[in-house]
């Protein structure tokens, strides 16, 4: 029996498995969310658990494919469907088609000696360009999967890649491509805006700031705002916004927009010829108070109630737009209303919205790995027995969740 401090010191590592409906094949990963890096894409490794007495002389394939859906499943018809596939990349797992070009990862290894000769290995790697998951928040009442960019990994039994696969002895499992936010912060935005009136000697001017570039979703916004009145008109009211830009890359003038987060202010108003005034507004954009809105851009979801406001899309490379399929940016804008005759000024600045990088993904220090060695999707750390063998025994196997929408009997 271990003793306690054994206990604290092993830890359990969690591997999400499905199996297809007739329970001949069974796919086990290690993750559901898979990071871009900006330069490279954590690699989808896992492994697939076969009946061979049910496969027999047939193949297993697998494939991921990201595609993007932009109308109801229910309207898929006469051939016609409403999604472009953006992505697809596809092996055969079994038999092995040619000796393995890589080292089976730390948590291949162990899944292998722990399921048996029956587990087989696979890998799939994508591309540093690829979109990142996006959902299109669906209008109340509507069904089935909703519109954005999603991945999915499937493993099925077939005599031939192109085969059309049976939902018997095939797993489809959700999966999402996610980003975090950079580590260092970028230049505080600010703006500088001003307007002429006729018959007025001087201009209006606006002045407003972010107190920092990128933030994390939850956090609050504090947007600083100067006016200085040189004109003869008279500030009225002051409104400030954060809006949510989505640009749909498959179309070229589409592009949703969204008020996330808004104040209105008249404190201090009107501000009349030869004012000045200061004033720090705080916003906070959250999916909760946007419900209602449909169109809006979130993270891509696994599951209903973990899903937050899309984070914005960092672009490495602007000539490969057109792949990303769902580009996600943010602005606060600052109106100043000037009444009836005056008009108004506007200003805005963007900022970036994100999750921060998980503290448990942070580097740590360890020596140097070999050359051409793989990086582990999850770090294992051995714990020997007394005949010093490794042990096991700490895996724990978790089904995947299906995905649960209001109203949907989609599958994750």
């Amino acid at each position: 029996m271990d003793d306690g401090g054994s206990n604290k010191q092993r830890q359990a590592t969690r591997v999400f498995k499905k199996s297809s409906p007739n329970g001949k094949i069974t796919v086990y990963l290690g993750k559901r969310d898979f990071v871009d890096h900006i330069t490279h894409v954590d690699p989808i490794d896992g492994v697939v658990l076969i009946d061979p007495e049910y496969v027999k002389d047939r193949k297993v394939f697998g494939h991921v494919l990201a595609a993007f859906r932009y109308g109801r499943e229910d309207l898929d018809v006469l051939g016609l469907t409403f999604r472009k596939d953006l992505y697809l990349a596809a092996e055969q797992i079994y038999p092995a088609t040619a000796p393995a070009k890589r080292p089976l990862t730390r948590l291949q290894e162990r899944l292998v000696r722990k399921l048996g000769p029956a587990a087989h290995p696979f890998y799939f790697e994508l591309p540093p360009h690829c979109p990142a998951s996006v959902t299109l928040q669906p209008a109340p009442g509507d069904t089935g999967k909703p519109c954005g960019v999603d991945y999915e990994l499937k493993a099925f039994v077939a005599d031939s890649q192109d085969d059309k696969p049976h939902k018997r002895n095939s797993v489809r499992l959700a999966i999402r491509k996610i980003m975090y936010a950079p580590s260092k912060q970028g230049e505080q935005p600010s703006v500088e805006v001003s307007k002429e009136f006729m018959m007025s000697p001087n201009k209006l001017y606006l002045e407003a700031s972010l107190d920092k570039e990128l933030y994390h979703h939850g956090e609050n916004i504090a947007v600083n705002v100067h006016i200085a009145n040189n004109s003869n008109r008279s500030v009225k009211r002051i409104k400030v916004s954060v809006r949510q830009f989505a640009d749909i890359c498959l179309f070229s003038t589409a592009q949703y927009k969204c008020t996330v987060a808004e104040a209105e202010s008249e404190e201090g108003c009107p501000v009349g010829p030869g004012f000045t005034l200061s004033k720090v507004f705080t916003l906070t954009p959250l999916l909760a108070n946007n419900k209602d809105k449909w169109g809006l851009a979130l993270d891509g979801q696994l599951k209903h109630e973990d899903t937050n406001l899309a984070s914005s899309t960092l672009i490495a490379d602007p000539a490969q737009r057109e792949n990303l399929g769902i580009i996600v940016q943010y602005k606060v804008k600052v109106k100043l209303c000037l009444g009836p005759l005056g008009g108004d000024l506007s200003a805005e600045l963007p900022f970036i919205l994100m999750h921060p990088k998980p503290e448990e993904e942070a580097p740590r220090s360890a020596p140097e790995p070999a050359p051409h060695q793989d990086h582990d999707l999850i770090q294992l750390d051995p714990h020997p027995d007394e005949n010093g063998q490794e042990q096991d025994d700490d895996i724990i196997f978790e089904d995947f969740a299906r995905l649960r929408l209001k109203g949907a009997d989609s599958e994750a």
